[in-house]
């Protein structure tokens, strides 16, 4: 009789660090995606701080360059459509749908965004403006900050997505509802040119 009460608390003793066990394999793949959407907010501080600053720099150029309203008009409605997109992909970071449009809209953004560019050029003036060479160092050091926020936020995708796809955290991952998350990936080949912006 003592051998099956020792049999049932071992049994139970196992029970409990089972339960124990999936607990934390649960919470563990809640940390994981917890940091992937905080890795993801620092990408959209940033894309902000850019959406923020091409204005500036559009009004800066305007003066000097009269005869390219069609550039101009054509980076604020980039810049427009990749601030909703981004909006989009920060409600559900790492959603297939909403990281490949955040990823178009970032491509049309830098082509814009680099016509309007070589067009400053163009204008002596304009490459000499004080408000223009502070806004070039602005954005240049925002891209840098955006590059280093995608690759911080990629790596903890890809921990999140390896967490639920092997054994045996992808069952839990199942029960939970832990859908597989996008990185942000630049496919195109125009999008591994970064915005130039030296005058």
């Amino acid at each position: 009789m003592s051998g099956i009460v020792i049999g049932l608390l071992i049994a139970a003793v196992l029970a409990v660090l089972f339960l124990f066990y999936l607990i934390g394999l649960y919470n563990g793949l809640v940390t994981l995606k917890n940091r992937f959407q905080n890795a993801f907010a620092q990408i959209d501080v940033q894309l902000k701080r850019r959406y923020d600053l091409i204005p500036n720099l559009v009004e800066t150029a305007k003066g000097y360059m009269k005869h390219e309203r069609e550039t101009l008009d054509a980076v604020i409605k980039a810049r427009n459509t990749a601030m909703s997109a981004g909006q989009k992909a920060a409600a559900n970071p790492g959603d297939p749908s909403a990281m490949q449009d955040l990823s178009t809209a970032e491509v049309a953004l830098a082509g814009s965004l680099n016509r309007f560019i070589g067009l400053a050029e163009a204008y002596p003036d304009l490459k000499a403006n004080q408000n223009m060479l502070a806004l070039q160092e602005e954005l240049t050091s925002t891209e840098n900050k955006i590059s280093f926020a995608r690759q911080a936020f990629n790596d903890a995708v890809t921990s999140y997505n390896i967490a639920t796809e092997t054994f045996p955290s992808n069952l839990i991952a199942g029960f939970g509802n832990f859908q597989r998350a996008s990185l942000w990936e630049l496919a195109e080949p125009e999008q591994r040119e970064p915005v130039k912006v030296s005058f």
